[in-house]
């Protein structure tokens, strides 16, 4: 059975990820937390758009804003 996606992020958590956010905007920072709607928590955050970067700081995410979530340090899940 596969995990739910709460816990693939609970392993993630403390590592920097990239997010690709709906409106073509991608965010890496630290993850510092989730909740049970997917809701992000980040650190140290960069967001990248239109060419340009800056420097956000903490920021909180709504979870349905998300496209895709990369964790380049992540740790593959144990198979059975």
């Amino acid at each position: 059975m596969a995990a739910a996606p709460t816990h693939l992020l609970e392993r993630v958590l403390e590592q920097r990820v990239t997010l690709l956010l709906k409106d073509s905007r991608q965010l890496t920072g630290k993850l510092l937390g989730l909740d049970e709607h997917m809701n992000l928590v980040l650190d140290d955050t960069e967001e990248s758009a239109a060419g340009m970067t800056r420097h956000l700081g903490r920021v909180v995410l709504r979870g349905s804003n998300v496209v895709t979530l990369h964790a380049p340090e992540a740790v593959p899940p144990k198979t059975a």
